[in-house]
């Protein structure tokens, strides 16, 4: 298993495979999410001040706020933007 490295944005990146979600930041429990990460340390905001477009979720339970569009993101993560069962098994 070869760790990919993911762009998300402004020159910050994730591994690939340490991230087990991405998700719009409207919703309100995403919101007290938010909150919850940055009161225990675990935010990490890599929006370099823009407005967060998505919330990406680690494996470690981290929280990270990106300026990309989930859908750009998801793109970025697996090209043609769909995963096949061997990438969620993995």
């Amino acid at each position: 298993m070869d760790s990919q490295f993911v762009n998300i944005g402004f020159g910050n990146t994730v591994v690939s495979r340490r991230v087990i979600a991405i998700i719009s930041p409207s919703a309100a429990p995403i919101k007290r999410l938010r909150d919850e990460a940055r009161e225990e340390r675990r935010l990490i905001d890599a929006t370099q001040g823009r407005r967060t477009r998505s919330v990406l979720i680690t494996d470690t339970n981290h929280v990270i706020l990106s300026s990309i569009q989930p859908e750009t993101l998801l793109q970025r993560f697996s090209p043609g933007g769909k995963l096949n069962m061997r990438e969620l098994e993995e």
